[in-house]
């Protein structure tokens, strides 16, 4: 009896900093039972130490995680990409026809800190997206059977 692969997943955001990181993250410590999760940027920025902060309040270390653009990956085979950001989908690179395309797009962490003058308060922006991506990545199964389903 063989066992279906697991679908790859693709987090892509513009600088593969934050938001598709956390992303990355998320799925492998709540859904790697059910999913092959990588994350990318149009180009790499590097990990953003507030995204690594807000991560590890959840026990979920992402310092092993590198900032990568898609062509450093080690496949460009995706069944789903997932665009966590609006530049990322409006300059989303092209994948086979098999890949879905997936829009799901969450607010700028660093953006919304940087008029942020107390460093807590910073980080507030970042737990926020960082919980709104997590419901995200627990409702994802469904939404990706369903996706399959059309």
């Amino acid at each position: 009896m063989t066992t279906k692969p697991k679908p790859k997943i693709l987090f892509l955001c513009t600088g593969n900093s934050c938001r598709s990181q956390m992303a990355e993250g998320l799925a492998h410590s709540l859904i790697s039972d059910l999913v092959t999760p990588y994350s990318a940027g149009i180009v790499a920025q590097g990990l953003n130490p507030n995204a690594v902060k807000v991560m590890a309040e959840r026990n979920i270390d992402i310092t092993s995680q590198t900032s990568n653009t898609v062509n450093q990956l080690p496949t460009q085979d995706f069944d789903f990409v997932i665009t966590v950001c609006s530049n990322a989908h409006e300059t989303c690179p092209t994948f086979p026809a098999k890949t879905a395309i997936i829009h799901a797009p969450f607010e700028d962490p660093p953006a919304l800190a940087a008029n942020e003058s107390d460093p807590e308060k910073a980080l507030d922006h970042y737990r926020r997206v960082r919980d709104q991506i997590e419901a995200y990545i627990l409702k994802l199964p469904a939404t990706l059977i369903a996706q399959t389903s059309n």
